[in-house]
Order: structure tokens, then C-alpha cells, then sequence
């Protein structure tokens, strides 16, 4: 928890340095034009509101540890009862088997007297060896119970320990997200301040966002030399990363092909999926990343992370997504199932 905090205020000094550096440039500039000064207003509440999704994820990570160490004290507390339960029924095993020992001990006094031919004696042997019978059926029974519980306590003691280790994993995971988005943002920080590149971190879960415009020109799915520079950068961390699947998603806005392209792109879904198949090229070729932790999907328009009703917004949802998740496909599907699917 204590690293995931630290990785946390990286966007918030990011954000502070953002306002500091335009509170200086208004003080030297004086006053400046009503579209300089719209958008020094719109990084303002980009910076705000990047630091507050970052508040809110480091929020989500305290109480998912949280509830995992509620977890683990239940499982605890359990294995203690069950202790305390094979305890008692041993003492009363070794009660039992005392009995049985005197219950014998007496028939065998007893058979020393059948030379009386005493009814009575008889009588009685009949009856010990009825309660003898039965405590040996009893202890039969109890003997069968301690060793399910053994079970039980041992297999509550073997789930304890991959909970525990599953933990230790998973946090360890996650520092190591951490340090990759650290660099990411550090490498990319001026197309981050330009929001032309965000980067968010979900649990194990990395996704990079890409403005198409950094990428391609207007309905174009080659690199263009600026969007190398951008990949360049990514792609120097991703070729040491080991442990992950990355997947590389296209995404368009919902307006049609143009008349002239759709010879080559017929829809969206060509065009989407052209453009992530570039990325993945250009990561295997030019960026040295291994061609076996990638795969390149399209999904057009199925995924707006904004409407498409303002230019702003259908510029948002034109994009190319890295993510980076485990390699685990039950886990995998899981976070899929849980976590947004795109990020802003």
C-alpha cells in the first residue's frame, strides 16, 4: 500500500507544476487572448480532474486490501475453532479408551467366575460386553472425525498460505506496474501535459491511452513520424517487460468512412483494426518488443469512452489503447469483467 501512495501523488505534483507554470505565465504575460486564457482553464480542470481519479483509484486499492485482510482473519479464526474442536475430541478418545480398558478388565473378572455358573454373572458379562461394543464403535466413530478434521485443518492451513502468497504476488505485481508507469510518465511527459497521452493503472492492470492524432493523419493507419517519437519511448519499457500480455486496441468515433477511403477501409472495423495492427508492426519491428506478448485488436466505435455528439468528445474516442495484463487468461477474464474497458 505504501508504494501504491507514492505512485499516486506523481499525477498530483504533475497537476501542481501544471498550475504553477501557468500562474507564472499569466503573471509575465499580462493579459492574454480569451483563447489562451480558455485554455489555460481547461488544463486547470484536466490537472483537477486527473488528481481526483487518481485519489479515487488509491481509495479503491485501501479497501480491496482491506477486505483481503478481513478475509484472512476469518480464515484465521476458523482454523482456530477447528484446533480447539480436534483438542476436545481427543481428551475424550482417551476417556473412552480408559473405559474400555476397565470395561474389559471387568469382563475377564467376571469369566474367571463362570465356573459358579452364576446367572447373574453371566447377566452382566452380556451387558459389559454390549457397552464395550458399543464405546469401540464410538471411539471408531470419533477416530473418524479426527482425522477429517486434521484434513480440514490442513486444508484451511494450505489456503491460508497461497492467499498469503497470492497477496505477496499481487502486491508485488503491482509496485511493478508502478515503477513501469512512472517511467512511462516520466519518458512521455510532454505529450502527457499536451493530453495528448494518458496513462491509468487499475490493480494489475495498465492501460496507455493515444490520441489517433499522435499517431496517424486523418483516416490514415500509417505511423507518422511523430507518433514514432511516442511509440519509441513506449516501446524501450514494453521490450523489458516479460510478465504481460499487451494487447494494442483501436478505436474510432462513430462518424462513417469518407467515399474516397473506402476502398481501402470500408468501415471503421478495417480501418481500427489496420491501426492497431500498425502499432503492433512498428513495436515488433522498430521498438524490439517480443512478438509473442502481442496481439492487435479493432472495435471501431463499440467502446466510446465520450459522445460522439461534440467534435471534443469524438476526438477523444479516436484513439489507440496499450494495455498491459496478466498473462493468466482465468485472470485475465476477470479483470476484463471488472475494470473499465477504456480510460480517459
Amino acid at each position: 500500500m505504501q508504494s501504491t501512495s507514492s505512485h499516486r501523488t506523481m499525477p498530483f505534483r504533475s497537476a501542481a507544476v501544471t498550475l504553477v507554470t501557468l500562474l507564472c505565465a499569466l503573471a509575465v504575460g499580462g493579459c492574454v487572448s480569451a483563447k489562451s486564457h480558455q485554455r489555460t482553464l481547461g488544463e486547470l480542470q484536466a490537472a483537477k480532474k486527473q488528481s481526483a481519479q487518481q485519489e479515487a483509484q488509491l481509495t479503491g486499492l485501501r479497501e480491496s486490501f482491506d477486505m483481503e485482510a478481513a478475509q484472512r482473519k476469518t480464515a484465521e479464526d476458523q482454523a482456530a475453532s477447528l484446533a480447539k474442536e480436534l483438542e476436545d475430541l481427543k481428551g475424550r478418545s482417551e476417556q473412552l479408551n480408559g473405559e474400555l480398558v476397565a470395561a474389559r478388565n471387568q469382563i475377564a473378572d467376571l469369566e474367571q467366575q463362570r465356573a459358579s455358573d452364576s446367572a447373574s454373572a453371566q447377566e452382566e458379562i452380556g451387558k459389559l460386553r454390549q457397552q464395550a461394543a458399543s464405546m469401540e464403535a464410538e471411539a471408531a466413530q470419533i477416530a473418524k472425525e479426527r482425522e477429517q478434521l486434521r484434513q480440514e485443518e490442513a486444508r484451511l492451513a494450505a489456503t491460508l498460505e497461497q492467499e498469503r502468497a497470492a497477496k505477496e504476488a499481487k502486491e508485488a505485481e503491482i509496485k511493478r506496474l508502478v515503477r513501469t508507469q512512472e517511467e512511462l510518465s516520466k519518458s512521455l511527459q510532454d505529450e502527457i501535459s499536451k493530453g495528448n497521452v494518458t496513462i491509468q493503472q487499475i490493480r494489475d492492470r495498465l492501460t496507455i491511452n493515444l490520441v489517433d492524432q499522435v499517431l496517424f493523419d486523418s483516416g490514415q493507419a500509417e505511423v507518422k513520424p511523430a507518433g514514432q517519437k511516442v511509440l519509441k519511448h513506449v516501446s524501450d519499457l514494453l521490450k523489458t517487460v516479460t510478465d504481460k500480455q499487451i494487447r494494442i486496441e483501436g478505436h474510432t468515433d462513430n462518424v462513417p468512412i469518407s467515399a474516397k477511403l473506402q476502398s481501402r477501409y470500408r468501415t471503421n472495423w478495417e480501418l481500427s483494426t489496420a491501426r492497431a495492427t500498425s502499432v503492433v508492426r512498428y513495436l515488433i519491428d522498430q521498438g524490439g518488443v517480443n512478438s509473442q506478448h502481442l496481439s492487435a485488436v479493432g472495435y471501431a466505435d463499440t467502446q466510446p469512452v465520450a459522445s460522439n455528439d461534440t467534435e471534443e468528445g469524438r476526438s477523444a474516442n479516436r484513439r489507440i489503447e496499450i494495455v498491459l495484463y496478466p498473462k493468466d487468461l482465468k485472470e485475465t477474464a476477470d479483470q476484463v469483467e471488472t475494470s473499465p474497458a477504456v480510460t480517459q
